[in-house]
């Protein structure tokens, strides 16, 4: 489930450019299960929240001092410093966040099918008994990106659905038949399906 659910906003996140630069981030780190709690206001409390993930991941902690400093007022510098904390979460696999994060929203089983390596490795990478290789957090990286699009569109169960229904964009295949086994991000066919998912903004028939 999300944890991002945003009901009001408040000053200075009024400020249009700030507010996409701050739901971006935030989405960003809810995909990659860095919000540990709800935020339903975008507001000092929802960037406190969001601070203090990447804090515990380890990502962007100079631009988390510099997002410390700036007064809130300056909506302009603001902006930019999300943007490159954006930047840095796209940038930044964290496997011991997401593993947690994609376990309960995909459950072992398609996990397994869809990073294409065995049960047994994904049980012991979630329980961290083993270090997850480079190439494997990649693609766990990747999958919570395209979950956290679907997540704005479906419930859990239609999330795991989507992966295995046939879609005309990808030629009557389904998601997870396009990304196969021995895959990586930078390739063709996944960048199909993280399109894909990200439609779903725009047109909820994908």
């Amino acid at each position: 489930m999300t944890n991002l659910h945003i009901q009001s906003v408040r000053a200075p996140f009024d400020d249009p450019g700030l507010a996409s630069a701050a739901v971006g981030a935030l989405t960003r780190a809810d995909a990659m299960g860095l919000l540990s709690r709800p935020v339903t206001c975008l507001d000092d409390s929802a960037i406190q929240g969001l601070k203090t993930g990447m804090a515990e991941a380890g990502i962007g902690r100079n631009f988390l001092a510099e997002l410390h400093r700036l007064p809130c007022s300056d909506a302009a510098r603001f902006s930019a410093v999300l943007e490159k904390i954006n930047e840095a979460l796209d940038q930044s696999p964290a496997p011991t966040h997401e593993w947690r994060a994609l376990q309960g929203v995909l459950g072992v089983d398609l996990l397994t099918r869809l990073l294409g390596i065995s049960q047994s490795s994904v049980r012991r990478y979630i329980s961290a008994s083993r270090s997850t290789p480079d190439a494997i957090a990649a693609r766990l990286h990747f999958l919570a990106f395209v979950v956290g699009d679907l997540k704005g569109a479906y419930n859990d169960i239609g999330v795991r659905r989507w992966f295995d229904r046939p879609r005309e964009r990808l030629d009557g295949r389904t998601p997870a038949e396009v990304l196969g086994h021995e895959w990586s991000p930078g390739d063709d066919a996944p960048k199909q399906v993280r399109e894909l998912a990200r439609m779903l903004a725009s047109s909820p028939a994908t």
